[in-house]
């Protein structure tokens, strides 16, 4: 179990300001691209217009960084965004726009909670077979939800297929479960020469490492159990008590009376909680300079490892770890 597992496809940062949290962003040493929008026509015929929520992204090769913020009411859109046409056959148009509408709902709800880190996707190249490995564990989920998407590239514009799919519990809205949206996405086709997603990055950053979920301690077992039907084996740190990973999907998972062993001073706003993630940079000493000098705190938790204090990154930890 776990083996159709294949590490972080992306985590999602949910924030109140797209224009804030993209300078923010920036001065963290990430290169971020415009904000886009998706439209779509809500019913079969009806006029494309823009729906849900808003988004940024920070890509690294084989997986991104993204950037949240709920449209309002009127479809009122940020500034120097561009609008996403979504295409897909009329027969799945109904169920497309109703988990539209119900993640739009669920990111409103999560900024509730507190801004930052609630989406953690995993990586798969067989989301079929995730969906019905989650269905014979007794894990409920939305069903496998198919897009297309546009990416640029050097020669233009290309459509790229996207399929994912949402965890949900059984006591919570569709999509949602305690801590925030959990879900699977399967790999595109491989990238074409000349897509502009992988720009470099002036912090160094090459790709996503690992997220951290915070869990008061009396729950611990019983999230270690639901994330083991998630993503396969567990592998507890014999080095620091109270803290198990997933290594398929490198998520960490720690108890609240361990979490400062890992990332010292940090203290959730609510439980649980994702708390942080961490990407790989080759040079930590380097990315530490840049950062110091954009005016931003860093904590060194190792030789070759730092991280910026949630207060300090809109809600969640931003770790830097030097590559192996």
């Amino acid at each position: 179990m776990g083996d159709d597992v294949g590490g972080l496809h992306h985590v999602g940062h949910v924030v109140r300001d797209m224009g804030e949290a993209m300078g923010r962003y920036r001065r963290l040493g990430f290169t971020v691209s415009a904000p886009a929008y998706p439209v779509l026509p809500r019913r079969t015929g009806g006029p494309a217009e823009p729906f849900g929520v808003a988004n940024a992204h920070v890509y690294f090769p084989g997986g991104f960084i993204e950037l949240v913020a709920v449209l309002d009411e009127t479809g009122r859109v940020p500034g120097g965004a561009r609008p996403i046409p979504l295409q897909v056959p009329d027969d799945r148009l109904p169920g497309l726009v109703a988990a539209i509408r119900a993640t739009a709902v669920n990111i409103t709800s999560f900024l509730r909670r507190f801004q930052g880190l609630h989406i953690v996707i995993a990586d798969t190249p067989d989301i079929d077979g995730v969906a019905a490995r989650l269905t014979a564990g007794g894990v409920g989920h939305g069903g496998v939800h198919a897009i297309q998407r546009p990416v640029e590239t050097g020669t233009g514009t290309r459509m790229e297929p996207a399929r994912y799919l949402e965890i949900s519990d059984p006591g919570l809205p569709a999509g949602r479960v305690p801590e925030g949206r959990i879900g699977f996405a399967e790999n595109g086709r491989a990238e074409a020469p000349g897509d502009r997603r992988h720009a470099g990055h002036p912090n160094g950053a090459t790709g996503l490492r690992e997220c951290v979920l915070c869990v008061a301690d009396p729950e611990l077992p019983e999230l270690e159990r639901r994330y083991g039907t998630y993503f396969g084996r567990m592998r507890r740190d014999r080095t620091a008590p109270g803290v198990a990973r997933f290594d398929r999907a490198n998520v960490t998972v720690v108890s609240a009376s361990a979490l400062g062993g890992l990332l010292p001073g940090e203290r959730p706003a609510v439980l649980p909680a994702f708390v942080a993630y961490t990407v790989s940079v080759p040079d930590v000493a380097a990315t530490e300079r840049l950062l110091r000098g954009n005016g931003l705190p860093t904590i060194r938790t190792g030789p070759g490892e730092l991280f910026v204090p949630a207060d300090a990154a809109l809600g969640t930890a931003v770790g830097f770890r030097q590559d192996d």
